[in-house]
Parts: structure tokens; sequence; C-alpha cells
């Protein structure tokens, strides 16, 4: 290591950190200014690892948040409408054994509201 000024000393970073830094950047987890501050390197320095080693070419264009965020959504309502068909299905159940429930206590002779009141009035 050199010394680079008066208290600025020359750091070399393995390609293998590098990598995993812009991995990082490309997954999200980090943003450029946060590496730049942990680690104590120019933003231009770790621009420079992306275009060396992210997965990402710096001529196309890359647009996660609106697609993931789209699929996502689409994700969601899918599950809300199989979900509202699961409570459906099961409503129709409890009305089906309820209304089965009154047809035999009705026919031997019992009051169902009479014999689930718990409350003491």
């Amino acid at each position: 290591m050199r010394k680079k000024g008066k208290n600025r000393v020359r750091r070399t970073f393995s390609t293998a950190f590098k990598k995993e830094k812009v991995e990082m950047l490309d997954m999200g987890k980090i943003s450029v200014k946060e590496l730049s501050t942990i680690y104590e390197v120019s933003e231009t320095a770790i621009y420079n690892w992306k275009k060396l080693y992210s997965k990402y070419k710096s001529d196309e264009p890359v647009v996660i948040e609106k697609i993931s965020e789209g699929r996502k959504n689409i994700e969601l309502l899918k599950r809300i409408a199989e979900l509202e068909r699961i409570i459906g299905k099961k409503q129709m159940e409890i009305d089906y054994y309820k209304e089965t429930l009154e047809e035999i206590l009705e026919t031997s002779g019992e009051d169902l509201k009479k014999s689930t009141n718990t409350s003491n009035d």
C-alpha cells in the first residue's frame, strides 16, 4: 500500500470482493452511496466495478421494480380471488349445516335459540 496525500492510503480490493458488492447492488440490498460510505471508496470506483462485474449490461435498460411490482400485484390478486372462493365455499357449508341443524332440532321439537342462549339476563 502506498500513501496518497497526507492521510489517505491506497487500498486494493480483490476481484471477489468487488463482484460480491456488485451482486449486492444488482439485488438492491445496498446502494452505491452506502458502499462508498462504508468502505470509503469513491462512487466512481464503484460504478466502474458495476460496469465490469454487473450481470446487467449498461446498454440494456433495466426496470426491475415496476416489472416485479406488477407481477407481485397480479399474484396477490390471484391469491385474494382464491381466498374469497374458499371463504365463499366455507360460508355455504356453514349455512348448510346451520339449516340442517335447525331442521333436526325442529323435527325433534327443540328450540335452537333457547338451547344456545348462554347469556344470563
